[in-house]
């Protein structure tokens, strides 16, 4: 309701008393809900659980984790780190043990982590992505620059292809080269190189660990011998790698931390055809792209983006992408870049891992040289880590060279006689049997 102008009520509330209460009262109002808030910003919620801080087990006349068992006796980060290797099913039903292991096994992280290893393996093992926020934790995403790469290591040599330049004289060159196809640093002692701390999982002490999508990389079986599998990428404009599949059938993980990056992609099957002008061996184990980046895109682009199973997509600042084991791919800087690539192996492809190393020792890499039987190194690792795994494995090993040779045998069936006749082989009709 409106007041007129000059009635009593409406006269009295413009009076200097009535405003210096009024706005007496307004602070005293805000003041009082600034420490109500500066209360319940101190409080330290409830757990739905009931579980509370460690600190509390030293006046507490009772503790939950002592009806544990056995599982009492660890500490409780050790006890993490076990439930974290456990399934599903063995969580749940550790969890309906007792109350503190129920609260154990209802960790957030580790369901999150159960979660994304889940989606992973069941839909996107086998196909491209690209993930917008791991990298941006990382603590090299926020330090590293062309700047900070100079001040820090700029007496460091790295390997730009086929020579090892100081990063300063590599930096000079990437800043002045106007070559149609720049020299490409890529160096697989950087973590050595530059002292470098790695973790599997996210931890400020790390300078990088890791994207959570990766799980167990079942290549850290063979620890301390496992083939090259990570490097550091740097390039200017216009540098970049032709078209390749990554080594030994792994899949990988690129991470941009400065620059952006164009991808173009296409599944191996044999039932595509590879991507136009690129020639591949039989096997597939060889891949040939005679041409240079410059003169592919300018001559095969266009057709390439019409081709089946094509993928192409741009990875920019603090983002990673997933390259499949198996995929061809064509990697063009757009911009001056810096990143990290990993090669890895997911459960699901460990068969093809063991295919490959088994049937296509030529073109196995990046083992030392004192390894003489990659396939079979692998094959007693994994064997002690995980045997229902290697049994797995080489059960896809077989199911894979079963249908090779089917396939094999119906393409010698198709091929013509020596009279130049169409001929599917069969018996003829004087033949006791059939064949």
């Amino acid at each position: 309701m409106s007041l007129p102008a000059d009635s009593p009520e409406r006269r009295l509330s413009n009076t200097p008393f009535m405003d210096e209460r009024a706005s007496k009262r307004r602070k005293t109002d805000a003041s009082q809900r600034q420490a109500d808030s500066e209360n319940e910003s101190t409080l330290i919620r409830r757990h739905p659980l009931g579980v509370r801080p460690a600190g509390n087990a030293l006046t507490s006349n009772k503790n939950a984790k002592a009806c544990a068992g056995d599982f009492a006796r660890f500490p409780d980060e050790l006890l993490m780190h076990f439930l974290e290797v456990l399934q599903v099913p063995h969580l749940l039903r550790l969890g309906s043990t007792c109350r503190a292991l129920h609260a154990f096994t209802r960790s957030e992280e580790l369901w999150r982590n159960l979660f994304v290893n889940d989606e992973f393996a069941l839909h996107w093992v086998d196909k491209p992505f690209i993930l917008t926020a791991p990298v941006k934790q990382w603590p090299v995403f926020r330090s590293w620059s062309f700047q900070n790469l100079l001040d820090t290591y700029s007496d460091v040599a790295f390997r730009a292809e086929s020579v090892d330049w100081p990063f300063k004289t590599y930096f000079e060159y990437l800043h002045n080269s106007h070559d149609e196809s720049p020299l490409y640093l890529f160096d697989r002692a950087f973590v050595e190189k530059m002292d470098l701390t790695v973790s599997l999982e996210p931890d400020l002490k790390a300078d990088y660990w890791q994207p959570g999508f990766v799980g167990w990389d079942v290549l850290s079986v063979l620890g301390e011998q496992r083939p090259d599998h990570r490097w550091l990428i740097v390039g200017p404009e216009r540098s970049g790698s032709t078209f390749h599949k990554d080594p030994n059938a792994t899949s990988a993980w690129n991470a941009v931390v400065r620059g952006t990056k164009y991808w173009i992609m296409f599944p191996s099957s044999p039932s595509l055809p590879p991507p136009p002008g690129v020639y591949v061996s039989a096997d597939q184990s060889e891949v040939t792209s005679p041409l240079s980046i410059a003169e592919w895109l300018l001559g095969f682009h266009a057709e390439a983006r019409s081709t089946p199973g094509c993928v192409e997509g741009i990875c920019g600042d603090g983002e990673v992408l997933h390259v499949p084991s198996g995929w061809y791919h064509l990697v063009l800087n757009l911009e001056p870049s810096v990143a990290i690539t990993q090669n890895f192996i997911p459960r699901q492809r460990v068969g093809a891992v063991l295919q490959f190393l088994r049937d296509q020792k030529q073109s196995v890499s990046g083992f030392r040289e004192d390894i003489d039987d990659p396939y079979q190194l692998f094959v007693d690792r994994l064997g002690a880590a995980d045997s229902e795994l290697l049994e797995e494995g080489l059960e896809d090993v077989q199911r894979q060279s079963c249908w090779m040779t089917s396939k094999g045998k119906w393409d010698s069936l198709k091929e013509p006689d020596d009279e130049g006749g169409f001929s599917f082989g069969f018996a003829d009709d004087d033949d006791d049997e059939v064949v």
